[in-house]
């Protein structure tokens, strides 16, 4: 198999700085259309080369606007709970199928995740065991599996870390198919998710030598292997690998692939627009508050980690700490330098924050979310959603017909 890197790999977008000066309002997260369609058609090329299977996972951003845009393009979702199930299935309507896999399978719930879903992958043994026969046999039933290989040196990202909640350990898998459990119990699929943000995917094919090695009956008794997300596809160098490792598996095992992106798609399509609203000095630093804060890019505070900006950053421009507009001390993005002093109402754009950033992002201090707008291709930010006080007050408003005492005691 073959890909041409230079028909399906675009250079990163450039945008003039007017197209979001002319926003109305600030904070608001900006999802450029036309790179969101070059990362689709990057994975449908996979896809159309190697037969694969493109699930989007929607915990890295679900809203629909963007859901929408990528259904028919991919062959459905993969879900991590209820309501995401719920949400996929108004948005696929019919048109795709859809996956859940998560450690948080509750018993109530089993029965519409049977209704919604195509297959349902157990995080654990004992998910099978109590769960399976409340899907009433309509669904595909997956486990997912610890292969116990690490390449990520932080745990904090690593599915595959000693102790991981994430999949059953390959040693218990091993044993299970050769009690006769795993044949018992219907198993379809394996699913597996070992990596972050990995640009290789060397370790993706260590980690199918390592089952293949271990498990060599169960991967050709199975119907479909989901080799799950953690991989940036549009800053590979060596999709090639993928190319091969996805022949390689249906070759030799006989089964369908699947691929679940879920960063890849939407996160450098992703942007935060904001503005100056104060600036002053600080023991000797230039500080810039903006109308966001670490809220709205949660993993900024949560890794320690400063997000890109859009504006290039001189080496012998103005240093300017940028900070957030709560009272959190640590609501702080970083040191930049810009080629001048910042100003009042000066736009400052982020980039490459399309993950994991709105769905995260919260109201704390009662400072508004972000709206969402969608850049079209000639440069016209469209609004897509807007929130206000109602929204906030709904959120931490009682609700009277929730109201009731409790009843305690034994009467």
């Amino acid at each position: 198999m073959t890909l041409n890197l230079t028909a399906t790999k675009e250079d990163k977008p450039t945008y003039r700085q007017a197209w979001f000066e002319a926003l109305p309002n600030t904070p608001s997260f900006v999802f450029d259309d036309k790179r969101l369609g070059q990362n689709l058609a990057l994975l449908d090329n996979i896809r159309s080369i190697s037969d694969c299977r493109i699930l989007y996972s929607i915990k890295a951003c679900p809203f629909t606007g963007l859901l929408k845009r990528m259904r028919g393009v991919v062959d459905g979702f993969s879900v991590s709970s209820l309501f995401e199930a719920r949400l996929a299935h108004e948005v696929l309507a019919g048109t795709g199928t859809l996956h859940i896999t998560t450690p948080g399978l509750r018993r109530d719930e089993m029965p519409e995740i049977g209704e919604l879903c195509d297959s349902v992958s157990f995080n654990s043994l004992s998910q099978m065991e109590r769960f399976t026969f409340l899907l009433g046999g309509k669904v595909k039933v997956g486990l997912r599996i610890n292969p116990q290989l690490s390449f990520i040196q932080d745990p904090r990202y690593d599915p595959c870390r000693t102790h991981s909640k994430l999949g059953v350990p390959l040693p218990q898998v091993l044993e299970q198919w050769q009690s006769g459990e795993l044949s018992a119990s219907g198993l379809n699929g394996l699913h597996l998710h070992t990596n972050f943000g990995a640009r290789s995917f060397a370790p993706l094919q260590s980690t199918v030598a390592h089952l293949e090695a271990r498990l060599p009956e169960l991967v050709r008794e199975i119907e479909w292997v989901n080799l799950g997300g953690g991989y940036l596809f549009q800053e590979s160098n060596d999709l090639e690998v993928l190319l091969s490792i996805i022949e390689h598996i249906q070759t030799a095992w006989g089964v369908q692939v699947y691929l679940e992106p879920g960063k890849s798609v939407v996160d450098d399509a992703g942007l935060l627009v904001t503005s100056v609203i104060d600036t002053f000095e600080s023991d000797g630093n230039s500080i810039a508050v903006l109308d966001t804060s670490v809220n709205h890019l949660p993993e900024v505070f949560e890794y320690q980690r400063s997000p890109q900006l859009l504006q290039e950053q001189p080496e012998d421009g103005y240093a300017v700490t940028l900070a957030g507009s709560t009272c959190l001390s640590g609501d702080l993005f970083g040191e930049y330098r810009f080629t001048r002093p910042l100003g009042i109402n000066d736009r400052v754009v982020f980039r490459n924050v399309g993950a994991y950033s709105l769905i995260k992002a919260s109201r704390f201090n009662g400072h508004n979310l972000p709206s969402v707008h969608l850049l079209s291709d000639d440069g016209i930010p469209m609004l897509m959603k807007a929130y206000d006080y109602d929204d906030y007050r709904r959120q931490w408003s009682e609700e009277e017909s929730v109201c009731k005492p409790m009843k305690t005691g034994a009467g």
